[in-house]
């Protein structure tokens, strides 16, 4: 079975899939400062929920990111420890993948997530493929709202940031509800079926537009 979860955003969203990608388990908790006090019971409850132990899992599948750092590192540390522990192996996705895939839209769409400090993280994607893929064009990213503005227009923006800058971003009000955060069905289902590009369990940080590399060590006299 295939283990799959997401913590790059304020959601923790955990879901159990076969190897053929069928959902048996799922649950989802939006609470932005408790990732490491709820994944690993969210897990225990999908494992009892399929009438499965750990020892049943035959691979992870965990959201990279970007995100803020502190949920995303509880994600990434578990997903690691579990596939070091169990000797199977970890997929790692772009969060904003997995929110594009979730789009139901025949268009090109753009997501955009919350990256804290009034900013978002964001990506451009083509219109899905038969099988529902959608292949990344532009991205991730991070900036202010107000300067991607103009690339995301005349889009259908996917994301919490489109919840929050929706004015800023010149959206017009939705029709339908905004899938605000990143779904752990989608992930399961995304990487079982092979719709999703897999990387490397890594944490996909973006430096902020408002920050200065350092320009070497600062004397100490």
């Amino acid at each position: 079975m295939l283990l799959a979860f997401d913590t790059s955003s304020a959601a923790v969203t955990v879901a159990l899939a076969t190897p053929a990608g069928e959902i048996v388990a799922s649950s989802t908790t939006v609470d932005a400062l408790r990732h490491g006090e709820l994944l690993a019971p969210a897990i225990a409850s999908a494992l009892e929920t399929a009438g499965a132990g750990a020892r049943d899992l035959t691979g992870i599948a965990v959201g990279v990111g970007p995100g803020p750092f502190t949920g995303l590192r509880v994600g990434l540390v578990t997903a690691r420890t579990m596939g070091e522990v169990l000797g199977i192996e970890v997929s790692g996705v772009c969060s904003l993948d997995i929110l594009a895939r979730q789009s139901s839209l025949t268009l090109p769409v753009a997501v955009a997530t919350d990256a804290r400090r009034k900013e978002i993280y964001w990506a451009l994607y083509d219109g899905p493929a038969v099988d529902g893929s959608r292949r990344r064009l532009e991205g991730p990213a991070v900036d202010k709202p107000a300067d991607v503005a103009h690339v995301l227009s005349g889009l259908p923006v996917i994301g919490r940031g489109a919840v929050l800058y929706g004015d800023v971003l010149g959206l017009p009000p939705a029709a339908d509800a905004v899938a605000e955060y990143p779904s752990a069905e989608v992930l399961a289902t995304g990487v079982a079926t092979g719709t999703l590009v897999v990387v490397e369990p890594e944490p996909m940080y973006l430096r902020r537009p408002d920050v200065t590399l350092s320009a070497g060590p600062k004397s100490v006299l």
